[in-house]
C-alpha cells in the first residue's frame, strides 16, 4: 500500500515539474498565434493535480478550459471551507491545506499571465485564505509573502496604488518578522511537491526566499514613486539593487540601467557621492553582459544585430547619466559661488575652500561606508572608476575643468549611438548638454578672452544643427536652439564689452567684432519671436505662458542690443536708438496690457520702463547734432 501511494505522489510530483516546465520554459517558445498554449496546458496540469488532492470532493477532471476560460470562475468553493482548520506542518491535513494553497498560487499567477485577470485575483484571494490563519512557520511565509507580491502586482496594474501599497508592505512585515522570530530558510513552494528527501538545500531555500523579499522591496519601490513619495522609492530602489547583486539575481543591462537612473534621483537631492556610485557601478556591471558584437558580426546573425544594438543602446543610456551627473555637479557649484551678478565671488570661494579644507574629507569617508554596491569581483573596478571624477563641488576653474573632461568624454561616447542620422532629438539633447557644459566652465574661467572662447565653441557646435533643423517638425528644438544661440552672442558680446572698456580706443576690427556679436544675437532673438507668430505672420496678442518671458526677454535683450550697437554715422545712430525704444516700449505696453505678465520679467520690465524715460531724450540730442552739421 505504501509502495503504491509513493508512486502515485512521484506521479503527482512529475505532474508538477512538467506544469512548471510548460509554463516556464516551454511557453517563450509558443507561436504569435497562440502565445498561450503552453501556459493553457501547465493550467490543466495544475488542477489535475488539485482535484487529485480533493479525491473526496472532486470526482473527475474538469477539462472544459473554454468554459473555465470564459466564466473565470476557477475557485473551488469547497477549498475556503479547509482554511484555518489546519495549518502546514501541524498534521496530515495542514500540509494539505499548504499544498492546495501552493496550487491556488500558482493557478493565480497562471490566469494573470494569460490576462484573465479576475480569474487570477480570485485564485490568489483563495490561496490567502487557506493560510492566512495560521501562524507564520517555515511552512508558509514565503508563500505568504509571494501571493502578496503578486496581488500588490495585479492591483497596481489596475492603477489602485493605495491597495497593491496595503498587499505589498504587509509581506514586508511579515518577512521581516520572521527573521527577527525564527531567521531559519523557509520551506519553497516547489518543495511541496517533490518526491521524498528530494527538497531544495537549505542554501537554495534561502536564495528563493530573499529573491522572493527582493521582489518585495522592488515593487513597493513602484509603488512609492506612483505615490510621489520618492525619497522611500529611492530607497527601496537602492535596497533592492543591493539584494540583487548580494544574491546574484540580476540581468547586468538591465540592473546597471536601474542603477544609472536611481542616480539620476540622487542628482536631483544634490547627493553626488551616491549618484556616482550608482554610475559608477552602472558602468562596470554593464560590461558583464560581454563584449559588443562587431558590425561583422552583426550583419551576419540576426540575434548578434540585436545583441549589438542592444549593448550599444544601453551603455550610450549610461553615458548619458554620466553627462548629468557632471552637469549638475557643476550647476551647484556655480549657484554656490556666484554673486547676485551671476558672477564669480572670490570671497565666497575663499570661504568655501577654507570649510573643505576643516571637514570634506571626514564626511566623505563617513558616509561612504553606507552606499556599497557589488562584490569582491567587481567592487576594485567601481571604485577605480568613482576614483576618476569627484562627487564634491568644484570651487574653481581646474576643479571644474576635471569634471567638464569627464562630462565631455561621456558625450562622445553617447554620440557615437545617438547620432544625427536616426536619433535626431537624443543628438541636440546631447549637444545641448555639452554646450551646457562649456557654459558652466566658462564661469570659473577669469580670463574674458577665454571665456569668450568657450562660449564660441558653443556656437559652432549648435549653429549648423539650427540652421538645417526643419522648424515644421522640430519647431520646439528649433526654438531652444534659437534662444540659446541668441544668449551665448549675448554674452559673448558682454565679455568683449568688458574688454572694450579697458582699452583707450576701439580699433576697426574690435568694432566689427562687437558689432557682429549684436547683429548675431539679434537675428537669433528675432528667428525666436518670429517662430511664435501665426501662419499669417502675426505676433500674437497674448502670449501662452511657455513663451511668456523667453519672448519678452527677447524683446528687451534686442533693444539692449540695439543700443549698444557702435556706428560714427548719426543717421544710423538714430536709426538703431529709435529700433530700441519700439522695443522697450513692447516690453512695458505689453505689461501695461497683460498685468499678470509683470512678475515674470520683473527687472527687465523695470529697466525697460526706465529707458522708455532715457532714451528719447538721447534721440533728440542725435537730431540736434545732425541739425547743427547740416
Amino acid at each position: 500500500m505504501a509502495a503504491t501511494e509513493n508512486a502515485e505522489w512521484k506521479a503527482v510530483c512529475e505532474k508538477f515539474r512538467l506544469a512548471q516546465e510548460l509554463s516556464d520554459v516551454e511557453s517563450k517558445k509558443d507561436p504569435e498565434n497562440n502565445p498561450f498554449r503552453s501556459k493553457y496546458k501547465a493550467r490543466d496540469l495544475l488542477k489535475e493535480i488539485r482535484c487529485s488532492l480533493k479525491k473526496n470532493e472532486c470526482e473527475e477532471v474538469d477539462v472544459s478550459n473554454e468554459a473555465d476560460r470564459e466564466s473565470g470562475q476557477m475557485v473551488d468553493e469547497g477549498l475556503e471551507n479547509d482554511a484555518g482548520k489546519a495549518c502546514a506542518g501541524d498534521s496530515p491535513a495542514g500540509l494539505r491545506s499548504a499544498r492546495l494553497a501552493v496550487l491556488e498560487y500558482h493557478l493565480g499567477v497562471n490566469h494573470i499571465e494569460t490576462e484573465e485577470l479576475s480569474a487570477g485575483e480570485q485564485h490568489l484571494m483563495s490561496c490567502r485564505k487557506l493560510i492566512d490563519k495560521c501562524t507564520t512557520t517555515r511552512e508558509n511565509v514565503s508563500l505568504y509573502i509571494q501571493a502578496r507580491n503578486q496581488l500588490g502586482i495585479l492591483w497596481a496594474g489596475r492603477d489602485e496604488i493605495e491597495k497593491a501599497q496595503g498587499f505589498l508592505e504587509i509581506a514586508e512585515s511579515m518577512y521581516l518578522l520572521y527573521m527577527k522570530e525564527d531567521g531559519q530558510p523557509p520551506m519553497d513552494l516547489e518543495d511541496f511537491f517533490v518526491p521524498e528527501g528530494e527538497d531544495s538545500s537549505q542554501q537554495e531555500k534561502t536564495r528563493r526566499f530573499e529573491m522572493a523579499y527582493t521582489h518585495t522591496l522592488y515593487y513597493l519601490a513602484q509603488v512609492y514613486k506612483n505615490l510621489q513619495q520618492y525619497e522611500r522609492a529611492g530607497q527601496y530602489c537602492h535596497t533592492t539593487l543591493q539584494r540583487q547583486l548580494e544574491y546574484k539575481q540580476f540581468v547586468p543591462l538591465e540592473w546597471a540601467i536601474n542603477a544609472a537612473t536611481l542616480s539620476q534621483y540622487y542628482i536631483t537631492k544634490a547627493c553626488f557621492m551616491e549618484a556616482r556610485h550608482c554610475l559608477a557601478a552602472s558602468s562596470v556591471i554593464a560590461t558583464l553582459a560581454g563584449e559588443i558584437p562587431s558590425e561583422a558580426a552583426a550583419k551576419e546573425s540576426e540575434a548578434e544585430s540585436e545583441r549589438r544594438e542592444e549593448l550599444l543602446q544601453k551603455r550610450a543610456e549610461i553615458a548619458r547619466c554620466w553627462i548629468k551627473y557632471c552637469l549638475n555637479l557643476l550647476q551647484d557649484a556655480k549657484k554656490l559661488l556666484e554673486d547676485n551678478i551671476g558672477e564669480l565671488d572670490l570671497d565666497r570661494q575663499d570661504e568655501l575652500k577654507r570649510a573643505r579644507r576643516n571637514d570634506e574629507e571626514d564626511k566623505e569617508k563617513g558616509r561612504k561606508s553606507a552606499i556599497i554596491f557589488g562584490s569582491s569581483d567587481t567592487f576594485d573596478s567601481i571604485c577605480s572608476l568613482e576614483e576618476k571624477v569627484s562627487s564634491v563641488f568644484p570651487l574653481d576653474f581646474d576643479e571644474a575643468r576635471a569634471i567638464f573632461l569627464v562630462g565631455q568624454s561621456y558625450v562622445a561616447q553617447a554620440k557615437e549611438y545617438f547620432a544625427m542620422d536616426g536619433h535626431v532629438t537624443d543628438h541636440i539633447e546631447i549637444l545641448q548638454d555639452h554646450s551646457a557644459l562649456f557654459k558652466i566652465l566658462a564661469f570659473f574661467e577669469q580670463d574674458l578672452e577665454r571665456r569668450c572662447k568657450m562660449h564660441k565653441r558653443r556656437v559652432d557646435m549648435l549653429e549648423p544643427i539650427c540652421n538645417d533643423l526643419n522648424a515644421q517638425y522640430y519647431l520646439l528644438i528649433c526654438r531652444q536652439l534659437q534662444f540659446e544661440l541668441a544668449e551665448t552672442y549675448y554674452e559673448m558680446m558682454d565679455l568683449k564689452l568688458a574688454v572694450a572698456e579697458r582699452l583707450d580706443q576701439l580699433d576697426v576690427h574690435t568694432i566689427k567684432k562687437f558689432n557682429y556679436l549684436c547683429s548675431s544675437s539679434m537675428k537669433y532673438y528675432q528667428m525666436f519671436l518670429d517662430s511664435i507668430r501665426s501662419p499669417e505672420g502675426k505676433f500674437p496678442e497674448k502670449l501662452e505662458d511657455d513663451v511668456l518671458r523667453p519672448a519678452l526677454v527677447a524683446k528687451f535683450r534686442i533693444a539692449r542690443l540695439q543700443s549698444k550697437l557702435i556706428s560714427s554715422d548719426l543717421p544710423t545712430q538714430l536709426e538703431n536708438l529709435t529700433l530700441s525704444l519700439e522695443s522697450y516700449k513692447f516690453v512695458v505696453q505689453y505689461c501695461e496690457e497683460n498685468p499678470e505678465a509683470r512678475q515674470a520679467v520683473e527687472t527687465e520690465l523695470e529697466l525697460s520702463e526706465e529707458m522708455v524715460s532715457l532714451l528719447p531724450l538721447k534721440i533728440n540730442r542725435i537730431k540736434s547734432k545732425m541739425v547743427t552739421t547740416t
